[in-house]
């Protein structure tokens, strides 16, 4: 039997609330169970703002750019493995390009996750409605992928 888990992050603190989680859950799964974890960041914008005068402009960032980024974020996405793949689970790294939320689905889907494990604010009324909810988008989604969401500790926002 094979299990694979996506697991979004954003490199914060609140991000990677679900990767405790996720080792609990595997540590319960039977030793005949082979379990993959893909570590996913998704890079929304492919641009930056540059103060032109009295105007904001997006620049977009060099191929040379993103592929910095792209190590940079695949660094962190190894880091937060560690301790994953100390457990002995292996864990696999993704980096993509796009709209978070459906970045997250297509992944799940092309490798046949059998779930989802993200964190979220918790955020509600005018807060959610600026700041818009990932995790939400996620859940709204068509399809038959579980999604295993986890409300980040106070602590955990707070840095």
């Amino acid at each position: 039997m094979y299990e694979k888990i996506v697991v979004p992050l954003d490199g914060s603190k609140i991000g990677e609330a679900a990767l405790p989680y996720v080792e609990d859950l595997v540590s319960k799964f039977s030793s005949e169970v082979e379990v993959e974890v893909v570590l996913l960041q998704v890079l929304s914008s492919v641009t930056h703002a540059v103060l032109s005068g009295p105007a904001i402009v997006d620049i977009p960032y060099t191929d040379k750019e993103i592929e910095q980024i792209k190590n940079h974020i695949l660094n962190y996405l190894n880091k937060a493995g560690e301790m994953l793949r100390n457990k002995g689970v292996r864990v696999t790294t993704k980096v993509a390009i796009g709209d978070t939320s459906e970045e997250i689905i297509k992944t799940a889907e092309e490798i046949n996750a059998n779930f989802i494990a993200m964190s979220t604010h918790g955020r509600s009324g005018l807060s959610r409605l600026a700041f818009g909810s990932i995790t939400e988008k996620v859940l709204r989604r068509e399809g038959n992928i579980p999604i295993i969401v986890v409300r980040a500790q106070e602590q955990a926002e707070k840095e």
